[in-house]
């Protein structure tokens, strides 16, 4: 026994120092961005650079930033760069507060719970929680009540996957307000998510395409991944994680159940070392472009669910896929080596067709990277 104890310290320390030195190169690139392009907000890199001409599709992103920097600050409280880390976190979260009644875009979750929301956290600030609250009224008006969904960025019969990671902004203005109409439209988004965008395997879909009139459902589709019927993994870590979250808020069986099903599908689909590709059913060789920001994602995830579940075996499968994805992300995907590379991970995907950001570093990928190295690091 004390052997197998012996192997079990070693896997951790060794882990332990991998993550760590992974972090702190994690606050180098970001200090370097900051410094290199003050406020300036990053979405993709390309050849390596995070500053260029290259266009957005939709803004999504600026949340993250602060976001990294808030978790960088959380980590820092005892030393003398918290105070530093904090500072610039408020400043690149607070020009955001307009966008709280922004109607435009499906992300208001994305921008302001990685913001705002861990600003909160660290500050209690009742001021900052009005503002959540804002954004998360203003992601309610994209409610579409008779197909009883909230429409992505794209048009009104337009559900994507990728709402799931924003619905939680509703929830939390919900909880925080004790509005039951706000409630009950984020649990029939989950609910319509469930039964059009997630199939019988726990795959996903990207988009599901409604008639906005009568609400009728009229087929998948997709914007990002290879064809309506495939699964794009960024979209099926969007799941596990988005479902998690409404599992959280709402306690409904149903949305953890959801959850663990897609989880099921990325973990038996991915490749070894837990890095799936940029579409889980893409033909080759397109199967070979891998994606690195939805393993981190996926990572974040998984964790999450090791929080969540009640079932010791299942947790422990959670938080083992988990290490080994932010294992394999630190030795073969930092950009440690290349010190002409502006970003933290190599390898991540924005958008394949549009040829945009694709075997770069992405600031979602960042982003969750960050969180999911945060969570470990408290816990070993």
């Amino acid at each position: 026994m004390s052997e197998d104890r012996d192997v079990l310290q070693f896997f951790l320390d060794t882990d332990r120092d991998l993550l760590q030195d992974a972090f702190r190169f994690a606050q180098h690139q970001v200090r370097e961005t900051i410094t290199r392009y003050p406020d300036f907000y990053p979405m993709y890199t390309k050849n390596g650079r995070w500053r260029h001409d290259g266009p957005a599709w939709t803004d999504w992103c600026d949340g993250f930033l602060p976001g990294m920097m808030f978790i960088f600050a959380k980590h820092s409280q005892n030393n003398g760069s918290g105070a530093f880390w904090l500072e610039q976190a408020t400043r690149y979260t607070k020009p955001l507060e307009p966008r709280k009644n922004d109607e435009d875009v499906h992300d208001l979750g994305f921008l302001f719970m990685s913001s705002y929301y861990r600003w909160l956290q660290l500050t209690r600030e009742p001021a900052l929680n009005d503002i959540l609250i804002e954004a998360g009224r203003t992601m309610a008006l994209r409610y579409q009540s008779h197909g009883q969904y909230l429409c992505s960025f794209i048009a009104a019969e337009s559900l994507f996957i990728d709402i799931m990671m924003n619905v939680g902004i509703i929830f939390y203005a919900a909880r925080e307000t004790g509005d039951k109409q706000l409630r009950d439209l984020a649990m029939q988004h989950c609910l319509t998510t469930r039964r059009f965008l997630v199939r019988g395997d726990g795959s996903t879909a990207h988009e599901g395409i409604f008639d906005p009139e009568t609400g009728e459902f009229l087929r998948q589709s997709t914007q990002q991944g290879y064809r309506s019927d495939s699964c794009w993994s960024r979209g099926l870590a969007w799941a596990i994680y988005g479902f998690t979250i409404a599992w959280e808020y709402s306690r409904d069986v149903r949305f953890l159940s959801t959850a663990e099903a897609c989880a099921r599908y990325f973990l038996n689909h991915s490749n070894s070392d837990g890095i799936p590709p940029w579409d889980f059913t893409a033909p080759m060789p397109s199967r070979n472009l891998l994606d690195t920001s939805a393993a981190a994602i996926a990572a974040s995830a998984l964790l999450r669910l090791n929080r969540t579940v009640v079932d010791r075996d299942r947790a422990h499968i959670y938080w083992s896929a988990a290490i080994l994805i932010l294992r394999s992300l630190c030795e073969k995907y930092l950009a440690k080596k290349d010190k002409k590379w502006e970003g933290i991970l190599k390898g991540g995907v924005y958008h394949v067709h549009r040829e945009l950001g694709v075997d770069e570093s992405v600031m979602w990928g960042e982003y969750f990277f960050v969180e999911a190295l945060g969570h470990v690091l408290r816990q070993i």
